[in-house]
């Protein structure tokens, strides 16, 4: 009797203390990480960091990848998912800005149905074109351009950063490369490669294989001043290009109302892991930088991006297609 007592004192105490932090044995199931397009950057950043999750806490991490509609589809799905921690979404510009302004009946709201984690890294596109082009540098790229009149150029979507750098890259360079957005960045890069379009704007973590492999020519960054993740490759300045300034970046997100103590174990995890050493050097290599955030600095950059991106395309009149 007095042990049967003992043991529903025990068990009473552990379900208030498990009621009390809700992560104290979380994650004690799979998790599901959505990406975006096999051969994207999201989808490299998902599978890396799914790796080391699984590897910290010894259960499965799964990448469930949906392409299509900027990314818009699987961000859909995160939001609309129980607010438990095992369902999260890596982020970018093109699901949480530019879609904000490119679908006019947006099923979600960016700010007030995420939760989030942590900025996961940020990179540069670079500006490249498939090795028939005629032209050794950017210069000599505007001009070829100029001379064709028509060039299409790739992107991984509809108001995804690639898009929005070929707008900028129009505008600073006075040229009207026609858009040809493709399903992500992978399908751009493929349709590089076998020649369908002659230009695009990648990150290099997308390009990295075909960078290495000289199968594509790299032209510039979108940045000030040189990318530590491809330090061969010149600023935007460098190449006379001034003004194609764009940041690539991603982040983790849970769905709204997830409980705090669940987040902030997420946060403290996914930090650890992209401050190792070995995590920071591996997608360096890649053409990356890590960035790890808390909730905050995350939320504030999203609100930051969206007072940036957000005129710009209104003005340009960029609508999903």
């Amino acid at each position: 009797m007095r042990k049967a007592m003992l043991f529903a004192v025990i068990a009473a105490f552990g379900a208030a203390v498990h009621a009390a932090d809700p992560a104290a044995d979380f994650p004690n199931k799979p998790i599901r990480v959505m990406g975006q397009g096999v051969g994207s950057t999201a989808d490299y950043l998902s599978r890396y960091v799914g790796q080391k999750l699984t590897e910290h806490w010894g259960q499965t991490v799964v990448v469930d990848n949906r392409s299509g509609a900027g990314g818009t589809i699987p961000t859909d799905v995160v939001a609309k998912a129980t607010p438990d921690g095992y369902t999260l979404l890596m982020g970018h510009a093109g699901t949480h800005v530019s879609a904000v302004s490119l679908y006019r009946n947006l099923p979600y709201d960016p700010v007030k149905d995420f939760a989030p984690i942590s900025l996961v890294a940020k990179l540069v596109t670079v500006l490249v074109a498939h090795p028939s082009i005629p032209a050794s540098n950017a210069q000599e790229l505007i001009a070829y351009a100029k001379q064709k009149g028509n060039l299409n150029y790739a992107s991984a979507g509809n108001g995804t950063i690639s898009h929005l750098t070929g707008e900028l890259f129009n505008q600073v360079a006075g040229l009207k490369l026609q858009h040809v957005p493709y399903k992500s960045a992978g399908a751009a890069l493929t349709g590089l490669i076998g020649g369908e379009t002659p230009v695009s704007f990648l990150s290099p973590i997308t390009a990295h294989t075909q960078l290495k492999a000289g199968k594509l020519k790299a032209f510039a960054v979108s940045s000030k001043t040189r990318f530590v993740g491809v330090p061969d490759i010149p600023s935007a300045p460098e190449a006379g290009i001034p003004g194609m300034e764009a940041v690539l970046w991603f982040g983790l997100f849970a769905p709204a109302k997830t409980p705090r103590p669940i987040v902030t174990k997420l946060n403290k995890t996914v930090v650890g892991i992209l401050h190792r050493p070995d995590v920071k050097e591996a997608i360096l290599t890649r053409g990356g930088e890590v960035a790890p955030s808390t909730p905050e600095e995350l939320a504030a950059w999203v609100k930051s991006e969206l007072d940036k991106w957000t005129p710009i395309i209104n003005a340009a009149g960029i609508r999903a297609g």
